[in-house]
């Protein structure tokens, strides 16, 4: 037994933000029905890299999900969709504002219907306000957030985060409204219209940026892999390569004053406390990497380590995912797409106790439960005789 096998999702959606959303609600349980247009689908299906035809990066966020091919600019489409969204508890969209509206499968039409319909709409800026009918990308977004001015080595070009985290973070706050939400519901009340913008997510998961903003009235700066109020707490290079290192207080600092063999940083006036460290971090920096050209990066690892100084090797993802950790958490998971080629993914990395979160069903094929789904409220796919 999952935590959400009671509950019912359609999802309206494309490409990253809404699926990964839909996807963490599958997760636990929830039965969720991707509807897509017959043309194709989701473009995210055309995304490489293709095993045996089948995307692997839309596989990665549409697991657990079942998938019905409707056109929603035809009157049979529009009416299977509208009856789809009636028999369920969730409706989540990633449409621009206003198009579902024009198609009567806005929140306010389906709502007069169900009113305790829980509808979650996820764009770029947000259902209403000046930007509301601007479309956005995981790019555009982090550009307009703050988020690219922050990436980086101070001086150089502009750079996103490597991992769409616009889109992501959209999607885990839609989640979450979504579950809390459903609570309201199970104790009486009446369903709402969540609106979840990727510009508000990336905002809010920018706190320390913006608290440093309205705290002094200065924008952050690029750092690299700094931080601006914290060091040593950055990428460091060794004799060979490169570590991560973070001495996020004064005991740790002493360690590492300590392992170096030069304790006399300790008492170093511009390194006294964490706000002179950050303060003084390049000179710090220079100093150290002065130190730690003498060994290998593994060697400073395993001695940090042994004195409990969070310190570690800079992954790829072939190494992350290949670590002893990983794998004793269960994270990754045999995969059969539905060309029969076999693969791996990441599943939820969520423990609980009572349930295990596992992958009960693959990423669909495109339409391949149109027909089991319309039966199920009574309806025939609409090209049918």
């Amino acid at each position: 037994m999952r935590p959400l096998d009671d509950i019912k999702v359609i999802e309206f959606c494309q490409v990253a933000a809404g699926p990964f959303c839909g996807m963490l609600l599958a997760d636990m349980g929830a039965d969720v029905i991707k509807v897509e247009h017959p043309a194709g689908g989701d473009s995210m299906r055309q995304w490489p890299p293709l095993n045996d035809g089948f995307s692997e990066n839309f596989a990665s966020v549409n697991r657990n999900k079942r998938s019905v091919v409707l056109d929603l600019k035809s009157d049979e489409g529009q009416h299977a969709a509208h009856a789809l969204a009636l028999s369920a508890d969730v409706v989540i969209e990633n449409f621009r504002s206003g198009v579902l509206a024009r198609l009567g499968l806005g929140y306010e039409a389906l709502a007069k219907d169900k009113p305790k319909l829980i509808y979650c709409s996820i764009s770029a800026y947000g259902q209403s306000g000046p930007r509301a009918r601007d479309g956005g990308f995981d790019l555009t977004v982090q550009a307009f957030s703050g988020v690219m001015s922050v990436t980086g080595e101070a001086g150089g070009a502009p750079v996103k985060c490597g991992v769409p985290i616009s889109d992501f973070s959209a999607g885990l706050y839609g989640a979450y409204a979504i579950l809390s939400a459903l609570h309201k519901v199970r104790r009486g009340g009446e369903g709402q219209h969540i609106d979840v913008s990727m510009l508000g997510a990336t905002l809010g998961v920018a706190a320390l940026q913006t608290s440093e903003y309205f705290g002094t009235g200065k924008d952050p700066v690029k750092l690299g892999s700094a931080h601006p109020r914290n060091a040593p707490y950055q990428a460091f290079k060794a004799r060979d390569g490169y570590f991560a290192m973070a001495a996020g207080n004064d005991k740790l600092w002493r360690a590492v004053c300590d392992i170096t063999g030069h304790p006399e940083l300790f008492s170093d006036p511009r390194f006294n406390t964490t706000p002179d460290r950050a303060a003084n971090q390049t000179e710090l920096k220079d100093i150290l990497e002065t130190i730690f050209t003498e060994r290998d990066a593994a060697d400073w690892i395993a001695a940090f380590n042994d004195c409990g100084v969070p310190c570690t090797p800079i992954n790829t993802y072939s190494q992350a995912l290949a670590d002893a950790q990983v794998a004793h958490m269960g994270w990754v998971r045999d995969l059969e797409l539905p060309s029969g080629a076999k693969t791996k993914t990441f599943a939820s990395p969520v423990g609980m106790s009572a349930e295990t979160l596992d992958i009960f069903r693959p990423p669909p094929d495109l339409g391949a439960h149109t027909d089991e789904v319309l039966a199920e409220i009574g309806l025939k796919k609409p090209d049918s005789d």
